[in-house]
């Protein structure tokens, strides 16, 4: 077991220096001031550009929306499955939940190419319905499935002498739920959610699909933005190996390495202080 943690270890220790050993090419030449900048031009006639705020800001944006929308519908639904559900309606939604995690991501984008981003552009009066709410929504839809699974198994290993002690002190079947069942539960619900956010961030072909992939700052949902994920894979393809460009998608993949490894460590913050409790 030592020696698989320890390989899983090495495997991302030597992918961060990979993707640094590509990228320090752009540190003598244009320098890292050029990435702390507003704009994304890295094609241009007169002076590229390769500022990674538009980048940032609109995988942030993407990721906040989602994430809001995934918690209450992803753990009220794990909660009425492991819960409240007849025997026949789990029957139902635990397969039909399995199959929406199975979706390839590309049909779950052109689903909203074809029928969500017209419902958006039309339900809000926009000019298109590419734009970072639409990718968010889809986002969600995503990660749901991952949250309702591993919710739903964090939800049934509460003891239920917790449940039968608030029962018979004479709490109704409510309350016992979410005063005593879900904060029992919800160290495996954060977990829940922070791989659902994980799912979130590191999507690449629906946000490079719907979202209009405008390289610019903005925190309107309903505008056009682009993520580093869709930067990394609508742009790796072409460049050319070795050009400033090319390094400078390498810095994009290291920063969004970063943001993903913060993410994990306040997750396990977040979990050891509720374990803790």
């Amino acid at each position: 077991m030592s020696i698989a943690a320890s390989a899983s270890i090495i495997i991302v220790f030597l992918i961060f220096i990979f993707l640094l050993k590509e990228a320090i090419p752009f540190i003598s030449n244009p320098g890292l001031n050029e990435l702390f900048s507003s704009n994304w031009i890295p094609v241009s006639f007169q002076k590229e550009q390769f500022g990674i705020y538009p980048l940032i800001s609109g995988s942030v944006l993407v990721t906040v929306i989602a994430t809001v929308l995934l918690i209450p519908f992803g753990v009220i639904a794990a909660v009425y499955i492991s819960e409240i559900a007849l025997g026949f309606e789990k029957e139902i939604l635990k397969p039909f939940i399995e199959i929406l995690a199975g979706i390839p991501s590309v049909v779950i984008g052109f689903f909203g190419l074809v029928v969500l981003s017209p419902i958006i552009k039309g339900l809000f009066n926009l000019n298109t319905g590419l734009t970072a709410l639409t990718g968010a929504v889809l986002l969600a839809l995503m990660a749901i499935p991952t949250v309702i699974t591993i919710s739903e198994d964090a939800i049934r290993s509460v003891p239920k002498s917790y449940k039968e002690a608030s029962l018979a002190l004479g709490a109704s079947r409510l309350q016992t739920i979410f005063r005593i069942t879900v904060p029992a539960a919800l160290p495996g619900i954060i977990a829940a959610i922070m791989l659902g956010m994980g799912r979130v961030i590191g999507e690449t072909m629906v946000v490079l699909m719907v979202t209009g992939n405008a390289a610019k700052i903005s925190w309107n949902p309903f505008d056009s933005v682009r993520t580093m994920t869709a930067t990394i894979a609508a742009e790796m393809g072409e460049v050319a190996i070795g050009s400033t460009h090319y390094s400078a998608l390498f810095w994009v993949g290291i920063i969004l390495m970063i943001i993903t490894f913060g993410l994990n460590i306040v997750a396990q913050k977040v979990l050891k202080k509720y374990q803790m409790r």
